[in-house]
């Protein structure tokens, strides 16, 4: 594509030069500051290297035409001329494109951790192009343009492949010259073009946002997936495994056993509380039992395995909860540690009075579009068995509550917690902890528990057992208690199917605003998780957005001292956001943090293109043109670098807007918005900005003028 359009395979090689060694000098300087090859470092060089080729091919185009509008000059001069006609266009549209990424540095959370590397790749890159540009490209241009043929050397050659590409520019200037023509009608016309078009833009975004829908980040398809179950509350740790094993069966029977490479089963809770804190299936028993399902390389979208699963294993195991858990690393981190995306917490001391809310608010819940694997996370039905001392019995025996209480936990938990005991080898001088319990087969009934022995620190007291002294109650109660800053807290968790996480996450606040009064006094709910997330990144960056905007716009007034020109300069950017809008929309892809990351981009780019059009157009007016004239030939000089930048940008989105291989949806998004916003902003490049420039400058030189007359 840029051979075709510069026309020579000479301005071919010096463009293709600059841009490894632009990403090298990125690489060595993400190095030297402590950054890795990572997905997002990569991601922001494969970002960067449609946009390197700008500065170089700007150079070099504008080396091409005044060498073929002064063929006679010498190439010294040629070269120095050039650069020094675009070495500020070229370097305020270089910090345009830098300086949209410095809101990024203000972001926080996992955002920040994301999206800096990816920030930092490509104003390395950027930088280090620019600066080939001033020095390599003009060098290598001296002396490789010097020996290429001229258009009438080209005519007649025989080589098929100049043959081809004189045909190719000969098409291309037929497609430039029809430009040409669309251009005047649209400068005849331009106040009408102006409105029409701006309104559409306008109305575009109005239209289409509201139907693209918000996700935080886009599903990623890691070919695993993590089914945890919950069996009645209590159920022992060798019936739940039983059960695993037959859910287990159901599911290699619903998928083929050529997709699936390994099955492994979590079950009841973690060996100790360090590795209880590091779970995110949040485990409160023996019932529960994580199912981590690994698929083969060569398998069906994951998502409908998981959409099966939901809909049969219910009918199949009745009793038994099913939830399917985040499985893949980014989706964990962007949990925080939560089993689900949402995480409605209903936070007060009216525990009976608040889950009785959570299940009257959960039930309202279940009627959510998109929402699904809804449940509470603290059951309320662990069996209990209820002790209670005979305290005057037992005084009179000459035993105390502590007596009794020591001798239970002592038979059931071991004596290592409250007494510790150590046994130092003397061989190798190693201590080992010493424990007595009693063994788990004699505690197997109830009857076993009223016959433990009692005894007590009372010599006199006469051996006893516990059915004697304690009676015992069957009961009901919470199987784990849970606090939130200190106060205590009752979650509903959920996650998000067939839907964007916003939009569900917008009709459960409703329900939140409608069931508040009902609360019991004292109590609040705040929902949490990944909705919270999700939309501190979004306010960050959407302002970024805006700062990027801003920034832009200061950055071009101080180097053009002009309030006007970068006006014009920046017009094209909602054109960006309507082709950002439009792509998203068409293409099935919800609104995201990496959309936003893409239509931040997509700022600089646009205005980059744009100072290339209206700082030719002012340079022709300095020259005596009018501002309509002066418009039409900015547009038509500059449409070769202008498309050829923007084609260059597109192609190079392109791998990473089809969302190829392991992980590639994740920047999907990003690639798409910077497509289609690419597109639209292009064409307002090369049609509106040219029209506003001509009615603002000819508004600007008709006031001046009037002023000189009077």
């Amino acid at each position: 594509m840029r051979q075709r359009c510069l026309g020579s395979w000479r301005s071919t090689v010096i463009i293709a030069t600059s841009i490894p060694l632009a990403i090298l000098t990125s690489i060595i300087v993400l190095s030297a500051i402590g950054q890795t090859i990572n997905i997002m470092t990569l991601g922001g060089l494969a970002l960067a290297v449609g946009i390197l080729v700008d500065d170089a091919t700007v150079e070099v185009e504008n080396i091409n035409r005044n060498r073929a509008a002064e063929p006679e000059k010498d190439m010294d001069e040629v070269v120095l001329d050039s650069a020094s006609q675009i070495a500020t266009p070229a370097f305020v549209a270089t910090l345009s494109i830098c300086i949209v990424f410095a809101p990024m540095f203000l972001l926080s959370g996992v955002a920040r951790y994301l999206f800096v590397p990816l920030a930092e790749a490509v104003v390395f890159a950027m930088l280090a192009s620019y600066f080939l540009s001033r020095t390599i490209v003009p060098t290598m241009a001296k002396y490789l343009l010097r020996g290429d043929k001229t258009e009438a050397e080209r005519a007649t050659s025989r080589n098929p492949l100049v043959r081809f590409q004189k045909r190719f520019e000969e098409s291309f200037e037929g497609f430039r010259r029809s430009y040409r023509g669309l251009l005047e009608a649209s400068l005849h016309h331009r106040r009408v073009f102006l409105i029409v078009f701006f309104a559409c833009s306008l109305g575009s975004l109005a239209i289409l946002i509201p139907w693209l829908g918000r996700d935080f980040f886009p599903s990623v398809d890691s070919g695993t997936f993590k089914l945890h179950m919950r069996a009645p509350t209590g159920m022992r740790i060798e019936e739940t495994a039983n059960l695993c094993d037959l859910v287990e069966k159901s599911i290699r029977g619903q998928i083929p056993a050529g997709e699936v490479q390994s099955v492994i089963d979590n079950i009841g809770l973690p060996y100790s509380g360090i590795n209880l804190s590091y779970s995110n299936s949040a485990p409160v028993g023996t019932s529960d039992a994580d199912i981590l399902v690994t698929l083969s390389v060569n398998h069906h979208p994951t998502d409908n395995y998981i959409h099966q699963l939901r809909l049969t294993l219910p009918k199949q195991f009745p009793g038994v909860s099913f939830a399917f858990l985040p499985a893949d690393m980014v989706s964990q981190i962007l949990n925080f540690g939560l089993p689900a995306p949402i995480d409605v917490q209903v936070v007060g001391n009216d525990l009976e009075g608040n889950r009785l809310y959570a299940d009257a608010l959960l039930a309202k819940m279940r009627y959510v579009s998109g929402a699904t694997d809804l449940r509470i996370q603290q059951p309320f039905d662990e069996p209990y068995l209820r002790m209670r001392v005979e305290r005057t019995k037992a005084e009179q025996l000459g035993f105390t509550a502590h007596d009794i209480a020591q001798n239970l936990l002592v038979s059931l938990s071991g004596s290592f917690q409250t007494s510790p005991s150590f046994w130092l080898d003397p061989k190798n001088h190693v201590s080992y902890q010493i424990a007595t319990q009693t063994p788990q087969y004699r505690t197997d009934t109830l009857q076993d528990l009223q016959n433990v022995p009692i005894t007590g620190t009372n010599p006199a007291a006469p051996p006893s057992i516990m059915a004697s002294l304690v009676s015992t109650q069957r009961g009901t109660g919470m199987a784990v208690v849970s606090d939130y800053n200190v106060a205590p807290v009752i979650d509903i968790f959920g996650s998000v199917a067939g839907r964007d996480l916003g939009g569900v996450a917008g009709d459960i606040n409703k329900i939140i605003d409608a069931a508040r009064q009902q609360l019991p006094r004292g109590s609040r709910v705040v929902v949490r998780g990944q909705v919270q997330t999700m939309r501190a990144s979004y306010v960050g960056l959407l302002s970024g957005l805006v700062g990027s905007v801003v920034l832009v716009y200061l950055l071009i007034v101080v180097n053009f001292q002009s309030w006007l020109d970068p006006f014009i300069m920046i017009s094209a950017l909602p054109a960006a956001l309507a082709g950002i809008a439009w792509f998203l929309f068409i293409t099935h892809t919800t609104l995201s943090v990496p959309a936003l990351m893409g239509a931040i981009m997509c700022m600089g780019v646009a205005t980059s293109n744009s100072i290339l059009v209206v700082s030719f157009a002012t340079e022709k007016m300095t020259e005596g043109m009018d501002s309509v004239s002066a418009a039409l030939e900015a547009g038509f000089t500059r449409f070769r670098p202008v498309l050829m930048t923007a084609l260059a940008m597109i192609i190079g989105m392109v791998p990473m807007a089809l969302g190829l291989g392991d992980g590639g949806e994740q920047n999907a998004p990003l690639g798409r918005a910077v497509i289609g916003g690419l597109i639209f902003a292009t064409v307002s490049t090369l049609f509106f900005v040219p029209a506003f420039f001509s009615v603002l400058q000819g508004k600007r030189r008709h006031s001046a003028q009037v002023e000189k007359a009077q």
